[in-house]
């Protein structure tokens, strides 16, 4: 039998048959032909076990390129001199009584194992399980803003989902889709970092800017979310340190003071009267001081049935904490007057029968409506500054502070630490006639009629 050659090998055409062609230069190498129409040739080992058994084991597909410098193994594109010096080794592996099948089962196995672990410990699964599995050490609840943190990674999920029977789409360009098979364990703090200045100075992977330039708020939110992800995997044990830790946090900003004046709040309220759906939130913002996630998000069935009392449950609030607020007749007249959109979630302000969004379009829409009734620019401020607004002017009408701090349901001051664990009351009564003063002061501000009231220290 002629000795194999790179030339001679070339001449091989298939057949209707299969065929082995044994190389004289290797012991029990074989050459494969596959039958027609393939085109295809492999090498193989034909032996026998330890035990006495036949055995064929397949070593790779043939490739006559140059010699390449890397080690052969089992399952590459071996060339003629790559085959041979395999089948020398295995050989050799043979005369030392070793089962190389078995060997070699064994090794699939374990590389088996690897790979699945190393998919198990991927960036992408592991922003999978961080979704489904974490929970905040205090409440033992999901992050209040985990659909956010969701998208800020590169995954998006459906609306008032569940995580765990919900499998989201891959932002395309996000993290979690060019980070998709990453290793957790080889992400450094220099990923991080880089990460973290390519949000603030370009945007968050895969999402749209909102605004040019540089932004620190992007900044935060992407060290924020890596952080909380990267401290699962660290309590979990999929990494030995956090990268996060390494990589200076965006500073926070300063604190915000803007309120409005009373002028604003006339302008706003008259504003508000001009948009529909959106305008009675954003009153209903101003007269309650709750939070415009709490507002967006009220049902029905959180409405007393006289619609005087407005009861959140724990896992709508800030901080976990069930709270009811009295709604002076203004805001039941408000709420209404808002058309009622039959919806599975009994939402109160809503079109198409989902929780309302879009504020980043009706919020401008508001301001230009408040300028135009000004016949000048006003200054700039945001939803959340409707919060200030109304515990400041309640503050300046003699509205005691702990009061104050029961409408906004902040746990501070009065109510906090060893105070907060004995002073469980909920000032209902309180809290009742403070948010009706209020509402009285603010429809005067918009009348023109002031009320003639007493300051609640003064008449104290």
């Amino acid at each position: 039998m002629p000795k194999l050659t790179e030339p001679t090998m070339r001449q091989y055409r298939p057949q209707t048959k299969r065929r082995e062609v044994h190389d004289t230069q290797a012991p029990s190498l074989y050459l494969v032909i596959q039958a027609k129409p393939s085109k295809t040739m492999s090498w193989a080992l034909r032996f026998r076990r330890p035990d006495g058994r036949t055995a064929k084991l397949t070593l790779g597909r043939v490739v006559f390129d140059d010699e390449p410098s890397d080690a052969p193994v089992i399952g590459g594109a071996l060339t003629l001199r790559q085959a041979r010096e395999l089948a020398a080794k295995i050989d050799r592996d043979r005369a030392r009584g070793l089962d190389v099948i078995e060997e070699h089962k064994a090794q699939q196995k374990r590389l088996a194992t690897a790979a699945a672990t190393a998919a198990a410990n991927s960036f992408g699964a592991l922003a999978r399980e961080f979704f489904i599995n974490h929970k905040v050490k205090k409440w033992q609840t999901r992050l209040r803003h985990w659909r956010a943190d969701a998208r800020l990674l590169g995954l998006d999920y459906p609306r008032d989902c569940d995580p765990a029977s919900s499998e989201p789409q891959v932002i395309p360009g996000s993290l979690v889709d060019t980070w998709a098979d990453k290793p957790v364990a080889t992400i450094d703090s220099a990923d991080i970092y880089t990460v973290v200045k390519e949000a603030r100075e370009f945007g968050i992977p895969g999402l749209e800017r909102n605004n040019d330039g540089t932004s620190q708020a992007r900044g935060r939110k992407m060290h924020a979310a890596l952080s909380n992800l990267f401290r699962f995997a660290l309590k979990n044990r999929k990494v030995v340190t956090n990268p996060c830790s390494d990589v200076e946090h965006p500073g926070a900003p300063p604190a915000r003071q803007r309120a409005l004046s009373e002028t604003e709040v006339k302008l706003f309220w008259k504003a508000c009267e001009q948009i529909e759906t959106y305008g009675p939130l954003f009153q209903l913002l101003l007269l309650t001081g709750q939070r415009l996630g709490e507002v967006t998000g009220m049902t029905r069935a959180e409405l007393s049935e006289d619609g005087t009392l407005w009861t959140l449950p724990g896992s709508r609030t800030k901080n976990h904490l069930p709270h009811t607020v009295p709604l002076p007749p203004l805001a039941q007249s408000i709420i209404e007057r808002v058309p009622r959109v039959e919806n599975p979630h009994g939402y109160v302000f809503t079109v198409s029968g989902k929780k309302l969004t879009g504020f980043s379009k009706a919020k401008p829409a508001l301001d230009r409506i408040m300028a135009t009734l000004a016949n000048r620019s006003v200054e700039a401020w945001r939803l959340h500054d409707l919060r200030r607004t109304c515990a400041t002017r309640m503050a300046e009408l003699g509205i005691l502070p702990h009061i104050i701090e029961a409408v906004l349901n902040h746990v501070s001051g009065h109510k906090a630490g060893v105070a907060g664990t004995y002073n469980v009351a909920t000032y209902a009564a309180e809290k009742k006639a403070a948010l009706e003063r209020w509402a009285v002061h603010v429809q005067g501000l918009v009348s023109g009629r002031q009320a003639n009231v007493v300051s609640l220290r003064s008449g104290a």
